[in-house]
């Protein structure tokens, strides 16, 4: 089917048709190119209905992420500040101690936020990397927190062990599309990915994955991307849609804004592409006003990274954030 004809099968749907939409499980790329190409309104439309069939439209879901260990790491990811390759300012350090961590979740909590996320720079985890990172999941855990953790690669049993542990989530974005994937990372494959994703699958934990937009991508790539995400079968439990942060020293520090009305659209497509995730608003939000991320709520976006860091960027303070759910009424899940 070609994106003209599947742009005029969509238009043509009937309202009740679109919210059965969802029980697909393959999407091509001429159909998601198709649903970019909407007139605005129509896609907004269009991810409402989705959205309103499987969540509550006002409520949204809050995660911390905390950096675990920061900088440091052998890969060479175009956008990231934390690999040893660039010049960017920050300095490897050492893992968090446990006490220090708990902490944070504490914290998190107390704000509001019913997910933290344990982020770590490495290639993967050793196994004496991994024992006290499960200590930590199970200290979260004991406060009532759902856990998530993105630690890179897995080798085999480790995906049971985290498990074991108590982990709900394991986030490994697959970041961009299959072929500009070369651009952006080079120390390791999409493949590579997806053999992490399915180990996490097997054993048990949630997926969380999604990508990162703005690096230089073609809309046509931001579609391959939700295609591949989409057709996970199933397809991700939360789906993180970053907006790029450009980091001074790395590749991609010079990329070129996407556009926000772009920005939006890729959020109401992963919506109708994946209708039972999470879809979350993460990086870039800082950059982001109050009036683009209302419109990213209302493209189906119920998920958010919720406090004053995303790892190394920077992200939105707790009280902004308070103010803005109170302006739009929202509600915290």
């Amino acid at each position: 089917m070609t994106a003209s004809l599947a742009l005029d099968a969509l238009s043509d749907a009937p309202a009740e048709a679109a919210l059965n939409v969802p029980a697909r499980h393959f999407w091509s790329r001429a159909e998601v190119e198709a649903l970019f190409a909407l007139p605005f309104a129509d896609l907004m439309y269009r991810a409402q209905q989705t959205h309103r069939a499987n969540f509550d439209a006002n409520a949204v879901q809050r995660s911390t992420l905390l950096s675990i260990k920061t900088g440091g790491c052998s890969e060479d990811c175009g956008y990231c500040s934390q690999s040893a390759r660039y010049t960017t300012g920050l300095e490897r350090e050492a893992l968090l101690p446990i006490a220090e961590v708990l902490a944070a979740a504490q914290a998190a909590k107390d704000k509001g936020a019913s997910r933290f996320c344990m982020g770590a720079a490495w290639r993967g985890p050793k196994k004496k990397d991994l024992e006290p990172v499960k200590e930590m999941i199970r200290a979260v855990k004991s406060l009532g927190m759902e856990t998530c953790a993105t630690l890179g690669m897995l080798q085999p049993g480790q995906a049971e062990e985290l498990k074991d542990a108590g982990l709900d989530y394991y986030n490994h974005n697959l970041d961009t599309s299959a072929e500009h994937y070369i651009r952006v990372i080079s120390t390791h494959t999409q493949s590579d990915r997806f053999d992490t994703l399915d180990k996490v699958r097997t054993a048990g934990i949630k997926v969380c994955s999604g990508g990162i937009v703005g690096m230089g991508e073609t809309q046509r790539g931001r579609a391959d991307l939700l295609c591949e995400l989409a057709n996970m079968n199933p397809p991700p439990d939360s789906v993180p849609i970053n907006n790029l942060v450009p980091m001074p020293g790395t590749p991609l520090a010079d990329a070129k804004p996407l556009d926000p009305f772009e920005f939006v659209r890729t959020i109401a497509c992963a919506r109708i592409l994946m209708p039972t995730s999470f879809v979350r608003l993460s990086a870039g939000r800082q950059q982001m006003s109050d009036e683009l991320q209302a419109l990213c709520f209302l493209a189906g976006a119920n998920s958010i990274f919720y406090g004053d860091k995303l790892l190394t960027a920077d992200n939105p303070e707790a009280s902004r954030d308070e103010a803005l759910f109170e302006r739009l009424g929202l509600q915290a899940i």
